[in-house]
C-alpha cells in the first residue's frame, strides 16, 4: 500500500523543495526521515524511485508549522535529504528555500494579509534565530510573477526581500568561532565564520586553483577534494561542530578576486559537490567576512573594512549574490547589525506526494 502526504512543490532562490506542514508528518526524527527519504526517493544517485532532482540543491525539505514564539508568525525546519546515502541532516539552514516558507505559510492560512506586502517573521529551528520575508500581496493573495531577477534562476518573479535578525554565531556561538578573523589550519590561511551559516573561506590560489574553475571541473579534482575535507574536518572541530564526517556544514569557500566588477569570486563545496551559484546565508557570512579586518577575504577583496551600511556583490559560477549589510566596526571588533538580500520564490505544483505505507512507523 501507498501513504498520501500532502505537500507542495516550491523554487525557493536557487534551490527547489518539498513544502510540508509539520502536521502532516510523523513528529519522530527518524520515523519523519524515513518518509522523507521515501519521498525523494534516496540513497540512489537518480532518486528514480521519489520526486528528488538528483542533486543536492533539488533534495531538500521545509517543514513549516504554527509559531509558539513570540517574536515569530511561523516555525521553519529545513532538511537536506542526502542523494546517494540514507541520510536527513537537520545541522544547517537554508536562506534560499526560506524564500519560500513566508508564500506558503499565507497560503496555507497560518499567516493573514496585511497590505500591499505582507511581512511574514520566520523561526528558523535549526538554528534558533530569526528572519523577516517580505511577500508581496496586492489584491489580497500571494503575487509570484514580477520583475525581479536573481543570477542562477532564468526569467523573473516577484521580489521576496528578506532581513536576517541577529544570525551571528547561531550555528557555532560566535560571528568567529575560532575567536580569531584568520588562522593557519592545515597549513592553510582561512576564515572561519559563523553569520548564520558557518564558512570556511581559504585563497583559491593557495590550493593551486585559479578559483574560476567550473564546478565540474572542481569536483573531477580527487586530490582537492580530499584536501579540502581534511580541512572542513579540523575546522569543524575548532568550530564548535564537533565531528562533521556527517554533517553539511562547514561549507568551503575558495576565494580570488572579482572577475566582473563584484566583490569577491567565489567557488563553494556543499560540502562535497561544488553549488551552481551560492546559498543565501552562506553568501552572508562570505560578505560579513570581507567587512571584517584581517580577514583573508578582506586582503583578496581588496576592501577597507568600514561602520556602517554597504551593499556587497558576492559572485559565483552563474552570476551575483547582493548582500546588504550594516555593520559597527570597534577597533578589529565586528558587530552586525543587520544583513538583507533578495530572493525570489516560485509555487510548481501542489498536492500528494506518494510513500510506501511500510516507511510510516507511527500511528
Amino acid at each position: 500500500m501507498l501513504r498520501a502526504i500532502p505537500g507542495t512543490l516550491m523554487r525557493g532562490g536557487t534551490s527547489k523543495a518539498l513544502y510540508f506542514n509539520a502536521a502532516d508528518l510523523p513528529r519522530a526524527p527518524g520515523a519523519r526521515a524515513a518518509v522523507l527519504l521515501a519521498a525523494m526517493g534516496s540513497p540512489d544517485a537518480r532518486q528514480i524511485d521519489g520526486v528528488g532532482g538528483a542533486h543536492p540543491l533539488t533534495s531538500k525539505v521545509a517543514i513549516i508549522s504554527p509559531s509558539t514564539h513570540a517574536g515569530a508568525d511561523v516555525d521553519y525546519l529545513f532538511l537536506q535529504v542526502v542523494v546517494d546515502k540514507a541520510e536527513v541532516s537537520d545541522s544547517q539552514n537554508c536562506g534560499n528555500i526560506l524564500a519560500g516558507v513566508g508564500p506558503w505559510a499565507i497560503e496555507h492560512g497560518l499567516v493573514r494579509v496585511s497590505g500591499a506586502s505582507t511581512p511574514v517573521r520566520i523561526r528558523m529551528l535549526n538554528t534558533d534565530s530569526i528572519a523577516v520575508a517580505h511577500v508581496p500581496t496586492p489584491d489580497g493573495a500571494v503575487e509570484y510573477e514580477g520583475q525581479a531577477r536573481i543570477d542562477g534562476v532564468p526569467g523573473t518573479a516577484a521580489a521576496i526581500p528578506i532581513d536576517f535578525l541577529d544570525v551571528a554565531g547561531s550555528s557555532c556561538g560566535k560571528l568567529f568561532p575560532t575567536d580569531a578573523p584568520r588562522e593557519r589550519i592545515e597549513g592553510l590561511e582561512v576564515t572561519c565564520i559563523d553569520n548564520g551559516m558557518p564558512v570556511v573561506l581559504v585563497k583559491a590560489v593557495d590550493l593551486g586553483k585559479r578559483g574560476d574553475e567550473s564546478p565540474a571541473e572542481l569536483e573531477a579534482d580527487a586530490t582537492l577534494k580530499a584536501r579540502i575535507e581534511r580541512l572542513r574536518l579540523e575546522c569543524g572541530r575548532r568550530m564548535n561542530l564537533g565531528d562533521v564526517a556527517k554533517q553539511t556544514v562547514p561549507k568551503m569557500c575558495l576565494i580570488s578576486a572579482a572577475r566582473h566588477g563584484g566583490t569577491l569570486h567565489t567557488r563553494t563545496f556543499i560540502p562535497h559537490r561544488v553549488h551552481e551559484a551560492i546559498g543565501v546565508l552562506g553568501a552572508v557570512s562570505v560578505a560579513t567576512a570581507c567587512v571584517t579586518p584581517h580577514s583573508v577575504a578582506a586582503e583578496v577583496s581588496g576592501l577597507a573594512p568600514r561602520s556602517g551600511t554597504q551593499r556587497l556583490e558576492i559572485e559565483h559560477p552563474t552570476g551575483f549574490f547582493t548582500v546588504e549589510m550594516d555593520v559597527t566596526l570597534a577597533g578589529d571588533a565586528v558587530t552586525v547589525n543587520r544583513s538583507a538580500l533578495l530572493r525570489t520564490a516560485r509555487k510548481l505544483m501542489a498536492g500528494e506526494v506518494y510513500v510506501p505505507a511500510a516507511a510510516w512507523s507511527e500511528p
